[in-house]
Formats: C-alpha cells, structure tokens, sequence
C-alpha cells in the first residue's frame, strides 16, 4: 500500500511514517513545504502526483493561544485544510485519516469520553478541529477520524519547540522549584504508541470515528511526577492550579477519552499511560 503522510516531519507524523514503512508500506513523507492543507491547489497537485492508497492528515494550527489570536489561520488549516485533503482524497479514491483532538470536549461530564459523546468545544482551536472532523467525514467517504490526547513524541512539537516531557527535563534544570497543574486531567500518550495502531485500523475498512489514547488518567501534575521519578530528577516539584496561570484561552478540565471503538476491533488495546511514559524514556535518555 501507498501511504502519503501529511505534516511528515511533525511529531506524530513522523512515527506514522516509521510505522508504517515498518509494516513494509510505501510511505511518501510531505511536510509543509510540499503541500500546504489550507490551499487545494497544492493539495491536488501534491496528491495527484502521488496517487496514494491512503492519506494520513496531521496537519494542524495546533498552538492553541495563537488560534485564539489568529481564528482565521486556525480554521484555514484544522477546518479548511481538512475539507480539502478530505475531496482531493475522494476524487483519488484513497482512504483518508484526520487526527483530531480531546478538547474537543467540555470536560463537564468527568468520565471517559466516548465517541457517541456530544462535543462542546471551549476555544477556537477544539471548534477549528471539530469542523475539520466533519468536513472530512462529509467529504470523504472512505474516511477515518482519530481523537488523541496529551501527545509527546520523540521529533519536537513544530509550534513549541519541545514536549511536555523535555519541557520538564529543562524546567528542572533550569529552576529552582517546578509547578505544574494539578486541576486539568487527560491521558498523555506517546505518538509511537499511536502510530503503531493506525495500520490495524486502515487494515479493517471500518471507517468513522475513533478514540486512541493510553489507558488510565492522571493530571499534568501527576504526569510530571512519574517523570521526574522515572529520571531521578531532584528539583522540587509542586501542585499548581490552572488559576496560578491565568489565560485567556478555555480548555477543558477533564479529556479522559475511551478507546470504545478502537478496542472492539480486535487489533490490540493502547498500553497504560504509565507502561507507555516508561517505554518512550528508556528510549529518550
């Protein structure tokens, strides 16, 4: 199978592309300077030349403080550029795959969110990544759409230059004390874990919405804990609250997301936030 990967040189592209070139596909790697989702000529131009089997979309305006100040760019990549991959891909007849996001929820119903769940977006950017969730499903009629959460990835994030894990490496070499929120819970997951799931599911023509992250939740707070301890860092590290940050961005408290969908198929279960933190260190360090 031909594989184009779209935003190859961002953190889950990359292991996507790994994976499956791994699983003896042919993986053609585009970064932005290749194709650019917001404009449908170079996405035409860029996949016709390609004429994949199936097209993987992380293309994202992802720095969520920026999608405020900038609606416009926002809903031009994560809206737009999802309609268009979305029609170019059914005009080609490839299957299609959009990543999106657990903001796209309120966090008000603190349970694992699964996908029959009603979203409610809080901020531009969760509004932005839902239209792109159904333009692509609209559009494209062999498409998936995957939910992630808390992701970090061995490549830097592009929009800030680090993850949550080496953002508090540096942090504890860098200051006295560290603080982290303790008030916002998710399920951080490794981009490899992700990857390494997404040929079983292209694998099962079951198309339509899915969950994938790691089993279980913790906190940022929590999250940061288990990282310095795993790596024996001995900054002092304090619970903080999102208040003692203030911004002008909403975000949900709660983004648990349960992989209902995903588990049904068979194709193996996403390992615990824990197991996967202790895989990506022992690889990072």
């Amino acid at each position: 199978m031909r594989v184009a990967v779209v935003g190859a040189n961002g953190q889950l592209g990359t292991d996507l592309a790994a994976s499956f070139a791994d699983n003896g596909d042919e993986v053609v790697a585009l970064t932005h300077d290749e194709i650019r989702a917001e404009d449908l000529d170079s996405v035409r131009e860029s996949l016709s030349r390609v004429r994949p089997d199936a097209i993987l979309n992380t293309a994202a305006f992802h720095n969520v403080p920026q999608c405020e100040e900038d609606p416009a760019s926002a809903f031009a990549v994560n809206a737009r550029g999802a309609l268009n991959v979305a029609r170019i891909s059914s005009e080609l007849g490839a299957e299609n795959l959009y990543f999106s996001t657990d903001y796209v929820f309120d966090g008000e119903l603190r349970r694992p969110y699964v996908e029959e769940d009603l979203p409610h977006p809080l901020n531009v950017y969760a509004a932005s990544k839902l239209a792109g969730e159904h333009l692509t499903l609209a559009y494209a009629p062999k498409s998936y759409v995957v939910r992630i959460s808390g992701i970090y990835g061995k490549v830097a994030c592009r929009a800030k230059g680090e993850n949550f894990v080496t953002k508090m490496i540096r942090l504890a070499g860098e200051r006295p004390e560290v603080r982290v929120v303790d008030d916002e819970v998710l399920t951080p997951t490794p981009t490899r874990e992700i990857a390494e799931k997404i040929p079983s599911l292209l694998a099962s023509g079951a198309y339509g919405l899915y969950h994938l992250s790691c089993e279980g939740a913790c906190s940022w707070y929590e999250f940061a804990r288990e990282i310095f301890a795993a790596l024996r860092l001995e900054t002092p590290l304090y619970r903080a609250s999102v208040k003692d940050f203030p911004s002008g961005v909403r975000r949900p408290f709660y983004s648990v997301l349960e992989n209902r969908r995903f588990d049904a198929l068979g194709a193996g279960r996403m390992p615990p936030w824990r197991d996967a933190l202790r895989r990506f260190l022992t690889e990072l360090v």
